[in-house]
């Protein structure tokens, strides 16, 4: 599917929770209502594509990186995204994502992952927005090695880890 984005941003009600699980391989197994309205999409078009069929192209690969790092340690991981939605539209969340497992004789295997979404704050926008701005330059520039750079200073200057910043914000 090629979307072309374009400047009409979506908002949504703070009581909606967009929800969507994914094999490991990162491809949908499920939506709810609230996801494929939001993103304009039916479940027979989403179903088994990858997740990344709703990534903006205004998201820097840095704070996908991240968000790898932690799942495949099975730590759930929160991040502020932006997405884009079948007709070109954004908007913007603030993702929980967690693995899923399954055990099997007392071992646990991660299966997949499930991600809620929330609003993004407009609050958390005024501070998200330029610095993905900054990193996505960064990435134009020097790819994903130069918005590490940025990214890693801003956490040690603060003194946290990505979790951490995002949580603070």
């Amino acid at each position: 599917m090629n979307i072309t984005p374009n400047q009409n941003e979506k908002t949504f009600s703070k009581d909606v929770l967009l929800v969507t699980k994914t094999d490991k391989q990162g491809k949908i197994t499920y939506a709810n209502r609230s996801f494929l309205k939001i993103v304009m999409m039916s479940e027979e078009e989403l179903i088994g594509q990858p997740h990344n069929i709703i990534r903006h192209p205004d998201m820097p690969k840095i704070i996908f990186k991240y968000l790898w790092q932690y799942l495949k340690f099975g730590t759930e991981v929160h991040a502020y995204v932006k997405n884009i939605c079948a007709d070109g539209s954004f908007y913007w969340v603030l993702a929980n994502v967690t693995p899923s497992y399954s055990r099997v004789k007392s071992v646990e295997k991660i299966i997949g992952f499930h991600s809620s979404r929330r609003q993004a704050s407009l609050t958390a926008l005024e501070v998200i927005v330029p610095l993905y701005k900054k990193l996505l330059d960064a990435e134009a520039l020097g790819g994903i090695n130069e918005s590490e750079k940025i990214i890693s200073a801003i956490l040690h200057d603060k003194g946290m880890d990505y979790e951490e910043y995002i949580l603070s914000i």
